[in-house]
């Protein structure tokens, strides 16, 4: 049975990296999708497909998001074409909200695997730093919302630490890729 990797974490945790990563030693039945969102392409972060305000309602009224959101004054969305994919026998992996996992819990059920990457205060404030996007009093804000969710997290969610080299989370996530559908939560940290 297909499943969806639901990668979540703090805005610095490093999704993008690890997803860049894991499209250069993807398995040959796992696909990585691309979010839909209401950003410009050339906004510096993931490799995303930029929508207006109005394309991303209209393409929402025509129900072609299986998952979607509003966060950080954008929407984003993970298009239907997912569902196809793991029709045809893909596991497919998404950059999902921490905030939304319930829903798309609701929608997937059990072929959800939802999994948080984690770094230390430290290493996530360092690198909020260098991107130069927020200031100090925006940066210990974001460290705390970091914190309540990772608190607030489900026993269900895998747990990957990603303060170490970006190679060593990328081969546990491998890991959990290859887990058997029923396999139990588990915590990995990477040094």
């Amino acid at each position: 049975m297909s499943r969806l990797l639901y990668l979540m974490g703090a805005s610095g945790s490093g999704k993008d990296s690890l997803l860049d990563a894991l499209r250069q030693h993807l398995p040959a039945d796992v696909a990585v999708a691309h979010r839909y969102i209401t950003r410009p392409a050339d906004a510096g972060s993931e490799n995303h497909i930029a929508l207006s305000d109005a394309e991303f309602i209209q393409r929402r009224q025509h129900g072609l998001f299986a998952l979607e959101w509003h966060a950080h004054q954008c929407r984003y969305g993970v298009g239907i074409e997912i569902d196809t994919w793991m029709q045809l026998g893909c596991h497919v992996v998404v950059n999902g909200s921490r905030a939304h996992l319930e829903k798309a819990q609701q929608r997937y059920g059990q072929r959800l695997v939802p999994v948080c990457l984690q770094v230390s205060d430290d290493v996530l404030a360092e690198r909020l730093l260098r991107r130069g996007r927020e200031d100090a009093g925006q940066i210990a804000c974001r460290l705390e919302r970091a914190r309540a969710y990772d608190n607030a997290l489900p026993a269900s969610c895998h747990r990957l630490n990603n303060d170490g080299a970006l190679q060593d989370t990328l081969r546990h996530l491998l890991a959990i890729l290859s887990l058997p559908v029923s396999a139990p939560f588990y915590s990995v940290t990477s040094t």
